[in-house]
């Protein structure tokens, strides 16, 4: 219907559950909203097609996971909204890095939680959803049945956000595994594009040793501004703050030799000659200083406060 109604043509459709309809075939990207809403498999709790997968618990989002390096070429990429429980004292995040780490192709894996809602508050929003208003019997009784089956799981509250897979073009090289509650950013030029852009940058520096890194000549992005905080009538300051103005809106917290090393990135010294220059300025052991500086410089690289030439 969506593609009629866009008049979109070149796209085939195929009928199946997850991966049944494409077996033995590879892609480039796969794109995912699938329906990962948790919902108690009993009597009297109506599924819905459009967001109920028919599993217990997140297991379909466990699914995915496990089965898509199966069907992406090397340095293919599956992108998907999904949800995961908190089970007991357990971090979600934690088991998500399972699914990963047991998945049947070796995979590199970035996935951001966007919120969590406790156990509670998510019944509510998907009884709501339904279209069952609080206040009714009906809302009390599929409540009940909400919170019984994640008592069960030893539930107590849920995460959602966003899952980048990557299937690994030899060992995985990227574990990145955050929460970004409530300070998502946004970027005129789509999400998407930021984070293709990460990946090129977390690639491009993964692949060079330390003196390599040191030689490169960098530049701050353009979007990059600088906060300092400073008690009244003090000459240092408290904090040192990045902000990223696009992307997903990173704020990098800074010490002065980072926040000095970032301010003279303008391409024309290499990072090594500008951590030089800081140690003798500073008057700080230069080896120390690099060793402190690199990963940090490594870590901007990759999302995409500093750029590379």
């Amino acid at each position: 219907m969506n593609a009629e109604l866009n008049e979109v043509d070149g796209i085939e459709f195929r009928l199946g559950s997850l991966f049944e309809p494409v077996v033995g075939e590879l892609f480039d990207h796969i794109v995912s909203n699938p329906p990962f809403v948790i919902t108690p498999r009993v009597e009297g709790v109506p599924a819905y097609e459009y967001r109920d997968g028919g599993m217990v618990g997140d297991a379909l989002v466990a699914a995915f996971v496990a089965g898509c390096g199966d069907h992406l070429t090397p340095g293919g990429v599956a992108q998907l909204l999904g949800n995961w429980e908190y089970r007991g004292t357990g971090d979600a995040l934690e088991r998500v890095r399972g699914w990963v780490d047991d998945a049947a192709q070796p995979l590199d894996a970035w996935v951001i939680e966007r919120d969590t809602e406790d156990a509670a508050q998510y019944a509510e929003t998907w009884i709501r959803d339904g279209g069952t208003r609080p206040g009714t019997p009906a809302f009390d009784r599929l409540e009940n049945a909400w919170l019984d089956d994640f008592e069960a799981r030893d539930v107590r509250e849920v995460g959602f956000g966003y899952v980048l897979l990557r299937r690994a073009d030899g060992l995985p090289t990227l574990r990145r595994f955050e929460r970004r509650h409530g300070a998502l950013g946004a970027n005129e030029a789509g999400l998407g594009a930021h984070l293709d852009a990460c990946l090129a940058a977390h690639d491009a520096q993964a692949a060079l040793d330390d003196d390599a890194l040191a030689a490169l000549r960098l530049t701050v992005a353009p979007d990059v501004t600088e906060e300092r905080h400073l008690w009244p009538g003090a000459d240092a300051p408290t904090a040192i703050l990045l902000r990223q103005g696009g992307g997903f809106g990173r704020v990098v917290s800074a010490d002065t030799g980072l926040a000095a090393l970032v301010g003279a990135c303008d391409g024309e010294l290499s990072v090594g000659a500008i951590v030089a220059a800081l140690a003798q300025l500073l008057e700080v052991d230069e080896a120390a200083l690099r060793a402190d500086l690199l990963p940090a410089v490594r870590a901007l690289l990759t999302d995409g406060l500093l750029t590379l030439p």
